[in-house]
């Protein structure tokens, strides 16, 4: 009888104790999880490491504007690469970043940044005649063209979307699907099928979840 007793009793501890530090970490602000960090780590000095960064970059936007790395410091936000007369994946994905354009429309630390892998044809014109069709009113969608070589190096070795290799040279041709999700600190937090509705509420779900880990922090600081 008293084993019983105590068994119970442990049952309903377990969910007692997660109730509790639910409750306690909500009343912090604290995440009740962190996104993980993806790519290689390499070795800095001695023990200390960094995680893969978004090299330095310099393109042109829908605006005719320079977009450089400084143009999103201290900014979450998601990259993709796509081509404006894309007749496949292209429309779904950016189809999906619409809805998430819209959820973050009014947050200054977000953006979504596109990168066109045709920009032989995808001019600063074209894209934003491109982002007006989609509603794009303010500067939280980016829509940028460049030397195809720049944008396919930030591909592959930036963004880490595109695991073929290539130089950017005339027969070469990046076309993926999928998003990277990149924090303040240029850290890739996630990876994403930008063509599954499912995968694209993840990566909804993610961008809360890391806005609320910058939340913490700064509460923190305090």
């Amino acid at each position: 009888m008293n084993f019983k007793f105590n068994y119970y009793w442990l049952l309903l501890l377990v969910p007692l104790t997660f109730i509790c530090w639910f409750y306690i970490s909500k009343e912090e602000n604290r995440p009740l999880r962190t996104l993980a960090y993806y790519g290689p780590k390499g070795s800095m000095h001695g023990n200390d490491t960094s995680y893969h960064s978004i090299p330095d970059f310099k393109f042109t936007d829908q605006y005719g504007q320079t977009f450089t790395s400084d143009s999103v410091k201290n900014k979450i936000y998601v990259a993709e690469f796509f081509f404006t007369t894309c007749q496949t994946i292209c429309p779904i994905m950016n189809t999906h970043l619409t809805r998430v354009y819209r959820l973050f429309h009014d947050d200054p630390e977000f953006l979504i940044l596109s990168h066109t892998v045709d920009p032989e044809t995808d001019s600063a014109n074209v894209l934003k005649s491109y982002a007006d069709a989609r509603g794009v009113n303010n500067r939280r969608w980016i829509f940028v063209t460049g030397t195809k070589p720049d944008l396919y190096r930030q591909a592959r070795k930036g963004y880490l979307l595109s695991a073929d290799e290539g130089n950017g040279g005339a027969e070469d041709f990046v076309h993926t699907q999928n998003f990277a999700l990149v924090d303040k600190e240029k850290h890739i937090r996630g990876f994403y099928d930008g063509t599954d509705s499912v995968d694209v509420n993840r990566l909804i779900a993610d961008i809360r979840l890391l806005q609320q880990e910058y939340e913490h922090r700064a509460n923190s600081a305090h």
